[in-house]
């Protein structure tokens, strides 16, 4: 807490006889300014409260979260700020520290906005008062008057602190730990017994020293030394905190390492107590994240520049198309790219330092067993899991994880690489086509066609249980060439050319032949199929149906014999007669009768239009407009016409009298599906025979 803005003063090593230098210093220049010096004047400042703490901000690298604050001490003697480094080396040689440290404390801990909130608070405390056994009640003790928690409460501890008497040090350092308070090891690398004072301690913290911090963007050493010390920190499960982080290079470098909290005016100056409330509503802090690589970096090595070798891994991770981490002992994310960090829904920064129970609570429980496997040792593959409820449409997110452990040298597991791929969409539409083949299928099934699949050797390899239906004969003895056996002996040879043929040459085939069916009848089948090629052009299979056409087969032939005696029956009546198709008016029938009369200008596959080819006039010779034919009439409005006089030009020239009528022609339904237009000569007496043929016509 008795810290200049960068960081508290201290003496190191070797300096104990100089503290009396400094206090004749800090005389000499309170004597030049004309200012009291003795040591009541000091214990005047502490009566009258003119030492005062200010807070610098702590903040998380990784998210840019404010932390906490380190509290500093600062002393305004009658209106004049004085520097720590002065007075704190007076203070101490004076014996006061520890009545400052109280009075500055009680200040921090009466603090309003602090006690509102839940940021940490870091304070320094000196040599002697961490070999002082009664330290830690006097703590407890303005714990409890002020209801502070002091599992707040982070106490740093100065290395030169601990050379006097490590053993009695750490004593009161447990003894601090039992109350709930977290502690920090300050200026970390800067003594003679570093690891040492971290083995023998129980820390929380290792705060990486300033001139570390200040000097690592220009120096390879202290790079390699900051790295260490993060390096060492992750080792032993404890937080790194850097000092006097200062420009958007050195924190993004203090990122990539894995430094945990940053301070220094990158982050903020230290305000006073009446600032707090300012700093504890701000929601954005300065981030450190920047993944592009460095550049105009002239001189690059492994030792030297760590942080641009993991952003050149970070830009290869970024373009990889699925997710990729790696996970430490503790299943924390050390590394991850940007892949994986929009599959977890949050930024890279979110997830470095943070386990995988805390990023993606709701899946957890599906990959715990196989990363605990993997950092076993055991490489697990192909583990699918779900995320639950995080697609558009509320669906599941499908995933499929690979884990494998990470060794060092002597075969210890370190951790775990993990691979994830966002397998959604292909299960979607895997299960898609399942569900379309099985729909498929079932249609087939329900279908009267009998589905087939022949391989290139010719082979029948897939076909419908109606094949079974229709025949009898179980599909599996119908596979290969067994099918055969239920065919028309003569049939057996055609079929099995017209297969080769299609597999040789890739036409479609279509081919008939006789089956044997349940009743021991032969029943004639249609089968149609077309090749399936390779990615090479040869024929992989031809895929087909087989129909039963005997039904079909027996009604066309019956069709084709009562059209035979619709045609005889018409050709024999004495009367001419022209039946047209209802849907487009073409002529489907001209009988002998009607041939003689109209000669050429009547014929089957008329169209409608061509009926003025007729050349029908009415009584005063003039030829009739295609809407006034008799048969356009019936086709356009379906109402029959009255027989009626016109008139006709024979072939010799003659003007000859023709009686024409017309009369729709409907279906069972009513639809209407034709008309037929008689034509007769005057002599007949009606139209009686015409009504009976286009009766047996609609039958």
């Amino acid at each position: 807490m008795h810290s200049c803005n960068a960081g508290p003063f201290r003496f190191s090593p070797g300096q104990h006889s100089s503290r009396e230098s400094c206090f004749k210093k800090f005389a000499y220049r309170r004597k030049l300014s004309g200012m009291p010096c003795t040591e009541a004047d000091l214990r005047r400042a502490l009566e009258n409260e003119e030492f005062y703490p200010v807070f610098q901000p702590m903040v998380e690298i990784r998210t840019g979260q404010l932390a906490g604050f380190e509290v500093l001490a600062r002393w305004n003697c009658q209106g004049q700020e004085i520097s720590p480094e002065v007075f704190v080396p007076a203070i101490e040689y004076a014996g006061l520290i520890s009545p400052m440290t109280q009075v500055l404390t009680r200040k921090v801990f009466a603090c309003a906005a602090l006690q509102q909130s839940r940021a940490l608070l870091s304070l320094n405390i000196s040599a002697r008062q961490l070999l002082d056994p009664d330290m830690p009640r006097r703590v407890e003790r303005l714990a409890s008057e002020f209801q502070f928690p002091l599992h707040r409460l982070t106490l740093e501890l100065t290395e030169s602190a601990l050379l006097d008497n490590l053993d009695r040090a750490a004593a009161v350092a447990h003894d601090l730990k039992s109350l709930g308070c977290r502690l920090a090891l300050d200026d970390f690398g800067t003594g003679y017994s570093s690891l040492r004072h971290v083995h023998a301690l129980p820390l929380d913290e290792i705060k990486v020293d300033r001139s570390f911090v200040e000097s690592m963007a220009v120096r390879r050493e202290s790079r390699a030394i900051v790295a260490s010390v993060v390096g060492l920190g992750q080792g032993l499960k404890l937080l790194t905190v850097a000092e006097g982080v200062e420009t958007q290079e050195q924190a993004e470098m203090l990122f990539w390492m894995g430094c945990d909290l940053g301070q220094g005016w990158f982050y903020g100056h230290p305000v006073p107590a009446d600032e707090l409330p300012d700093l504890l509503d701000r929601r954005i802090w300065p981030l450190a994240v920047s993944v592009q690589p460095i550049e105009g970096a002239s001189h690059i090595s492994l030792e030297a520049i760590a942080p641009h070798r993991m952003a050149q891994l970070q830009a290869i991770y970024d373009g990889a198309p699925v997710g990729l981490c790696f996970l430490n002992q503790e299943m924390r994310y050390v590394s991850l790219n940007r892949r994986l960090a929009e599959m977890n829904g949050a930024p890279v920064a979110a997830h470095i330092g943070r386990t995988v129970e805390d990023v993606i609570p709701e899946v957890f429980a599906q990959v715990e067993p196989y990363i605990r496997r993997a950092l076993a040792g055991e490489p697990m593959s192909g583990v699918e899991f779900k995320k639950p409820g995080v697609g558009k449409d509320g669906a599941d997110q499908i995933l499929v994880g690979s884990y494998r452990p990470v060794r060092e040298s002597n075969g210890d597991v370190v951790g775990v690489s993990a691979a994830i791929t966002d397998m959604t969409l292909y299960k979607r539409t895997e299960q898609a086509l399942l569900e379309s083949e099985t729909h498929f299928r079932h249609m087939l099934q329900l279908g009267p066609h009998v589905p087939w699949v022949v391989n290139a050797q010719g082979g029948v390899v897939e076909a419908s249980s109606r094949w079974e239906e229709i025949t009898g004969q179980p599909v599996p003895a119908a596979l290969g060439d067994g099918w055969m056996r239920m065919l028309h002996p003569d049939d057996i040879a055609p079929t099995r050319a017209a297969i080769d043929a299609s597999l040789k040459s890739g036409h479609p085939i279509d081919i008939e032949y006789r089956v044997r069916d349940l009743k021991g009848a032969w029943r004639r089948m249609r089968s149609r199929g077309s090749p399936r090629f390779g990615d090479e052009g040869h024929v992989q299979g031809i895929y087909g149906v087989v129909e039963d056409i005997e039904e079909h087969r027996k009604m066309s032939e019956e069709l084709q014999r009562c059209h035979a005696e619709l045609r005889a029956a018409l050709n024999s009546a004495p009367m001419g007669m022209i039946l047209a198709d209802g849907s487009d008016g073409a002529i489907t029938l001209v009988n002998r009768r009607a041939q003689q009369i109209f000669g050429t200008g009547a014929f089957p596959g008329q169209k409608f239009t061509q009926y003025l080819r007729m050349q029908v006039r009415d009584v005063d010779g003039q030829l009739l407009k295609l809407e006034k034919y008799p048969l356009a009439k019936v086709i356009q409005h379906g109402q029959p016409t009255e027989p009626r006089t016109y008139l006709l030009r024979q072939p010799d020239g003659i003007m000859a009298q023709i009686v024409i009528s017309a009369r729709p022609i409907y279906s069972d339904a009513g639809e209407l599906i034709g008309g037929m237009m008689v034509v007769r000569e005057p002599g007949l007496p009606d139209d009686k025979e015409a009504e009976e043929m286009s009766t047996l016509y609609e039958g």
